[in-house]
């Protein structure tokens, strides 16, 4: 938890640092190669792509930049597709395309019955014995992340999105989360849990 509260503090404490300005219509404008995965407002229609309606733009400028970092050789976020995608674009093309699809409203998930018991306790209250600390204190009561630290909106997403990241994380094949947090805290899930958690935040709002 302590790792938790120093990152979050740390990443506040840059909040003032000047980001280029995103405009909605002129992201809806360069939006259309990303609808085919996508779809054209952010609703992907296939569940192994995940759904950027609705979600923090400061969350998806940041996605954009580490895409990039890592296909230009630095460090960042490596995946094949993306990689390619971001290679061309500006600082204000990803704020263009974070504020539109920002600005979209995300259809919603339903949590299915069998997960809202366990998922909502090792959501809201993690598990001490093993270490695993509480979604709720970084993803917020709804599922909603936080704007300001880049911490992702989780509501709504794809669950098999949701599960593939944390498999990533766990095994450390995605490392472009702040100080580790996502990879100290995957590696502690077991499968099941992976399974449960990644159904019940979809359906929170």
């Amino acid at each position: 938890m302590k790792k938790i509260v120093f990152t979050l503090v740390l990443m506040l404490g840059v909040v003032g640092v000047a980001q280029a300005q995103g405009d909605v219509e002129a992201g809806k404008a360069k939006s259309a190669t990303c609808a085919a995965c996508h779809g054209p407002d952010g609703n992907s229609p296939i569940d192994m792509y995940p759904k950027l309606a609705g979600q923090h733009a400061s969350y998806l400028a940041k996605q954009l930049a580490n895409y990039k970092a890592a296909a230009t050789g630095g460090e960042g976020r490596a995946n094949a597709i993306m990689g390619g995608m971001a290679m061309p674009l500006s600082e204000q093309d990803m704020a263009d395309l974070a504020a539109y699809f920002a600005s979209q409203a995300i259809t919603p998930i339903a949590t299915p019955e069998d997960v809202v018991k366990q998922g909502a306790a090792l959501y809201q209250g993690g598990d001490i014995e093993r270490g695993v600390t509480a979604c709720v204190a970084c993803h917020g009561p709804r599922g909603e992340g936080l704007e300001a630290a880049k911490f992702p909106s989780l509501t709504g997403q794809h669950p098999k999105y949701i599960a593939e990241q944390l498999h990533l994380f766990r095994t450390g094949e995605r490392n472009n989360d702040p100080n580790g947090m996502m990879r100290s805290i995957a590696a502690k899930l077991t499968d099941q849990d992976i399974e449960v958690l990644s159904k019940y935040v979809a359906g929170l709002h």
